[in-house]
């Protein structure tokens, strides 16, 4: 087995700059918002994976079943050598990729990339140990900056899986992937995994469970926000809410809070004023449309291979390659 390989180009330091930076434009702004990558740290990535396994929770199996009838056809139609994941954590349905390409016998390298040093560390032993023929290189740093990170190759297909684009407004998955795109020769490959379109208040109830786990999650970003910067929150004072947006046919995620207050972030030397009512946006998630996933992948230069979805239609997982 090769010893795996751990490149760090976002430090502890770095994160806590741009937490700094986040929290400050985002609570200073009309209306207010926090970026949704602060919810996971340990206790929020906990919660995440209790979310994942909820019955009102359907994206990550039917994702899962598409990769599953279909691994094996990605494998045979890239020929990949190299499989990049962009914000992996702990990289468990790749691995359904990774068998498909170990049958090929195409594959020679794992480059995940996350956010997430810790978690990284974890999955890429676990695949080393599990897949001792690859040379794995773990790379930590934030998939929508540290694209350039990524070493120069052919023959790669990057995954970036889960629905996580949805978490991108407009402008930014432009960006995204345009950045994707530029990181990439022609004839290389994008696997996208996206949330599609559905019943409102099926797609509500995803985002606003019964057992009260998603609005814990929620709820989790101002623990992390009292942590790391000496913040006074009482997250219970905030209620979990969840909104389909129909004009943008997105799912919004706020804190709506319960009576007037303010907080104060010692840290950042700034406080925070809420009338009863006043709400903070956490994040969105997109649903999408074959065709705005086909005209997003072409503005940005791909040309869309494959397109596959779950016997219900309700998420869909695109093939791309770079012109």
């Amino acid at each position: 087995m090769t010893e795996p390989e751990l490149v760090v180009h976002f430090t502890d330091a770095d994160a806590a700059r741009q937490l700094r930076a986040d929290v400050r434009a985002g609570l200073t702004d009309v209306p207010k918002w926090l970026s949704p990558k602060w919810f996971y740290d340990a206790e929020g990535s906990e919660l995440f994976e209790r979310i994942t396994a909820l019955p009102e929770y359907y994206q990550t199996r039917a994702e899962h079943r598409i990769l599953s009838s279909h691994a094996v056809e990605i494998a045979e139609v890239t020929g990949a050598s190299t499989l990049v994941e962009l914000g992996s954590g702990s990289s468990e349905k790749t691995r359904l990729l990774l068998d498909a390409l170990r049958k090929t016998e195409t594959l020679r390298e794992f480059v995940p990339l996350d956010v997430s040093e810790s978690a990284l560390r974890a999955a890429v032993t676990a695949i080393a140990v599990d897949y001792p023929e690859l040379v794995v290189r773990g790379v930590v740093g934030d998939f929508t900056t540290e694209l350039a990170a990524l070493r120069s190759g052919s023959g790669r297909l990057v995954a970036f899986l889960g629905g996580t684009i949805g978490n991108l407004l407009p402008s930014e998955r432009a960006e995204f992937l345009s950045a994707v795109r530029a990181a990439l020769k022609p004839g290389e490959w994008l696997l996208l995994g996206t949330d599609l379109v559905k019943d409102p208040a099926r797609v509500v109830r995803a985002y606003d469970d019964a057992q009260g786990v998603t609005a814990e999650f929620n709820r989790n970003v101002l623990r992390v926000l009292n942590r790391e910067l000496d913040a006074d929150f009482v997250p219970e004072d905030f209620a979990h809410v969840a909104l389909w947006n129909a004009e943008q046919e997105w799912i919004e995620m706020r804190l709506r809070a319960t009576r007037p207050m303010t907080a104060t972030l010692r840290s950042l030397e700034l406080t925070a004023d809420f009338a009863e009512g006043e709400e903070i946006r956490t994040e969105i998630s997109a649903k999408f449309r074959h065709r705005r996933v086909r005209e997003e992948l072409d503005a940005a230069g791909f040309g869309l291979h494959r397109w596959w979805t779950d016997d219900a239609g309700d998420f869909g997982l695109s093939l791309a390659v770079a012109r």
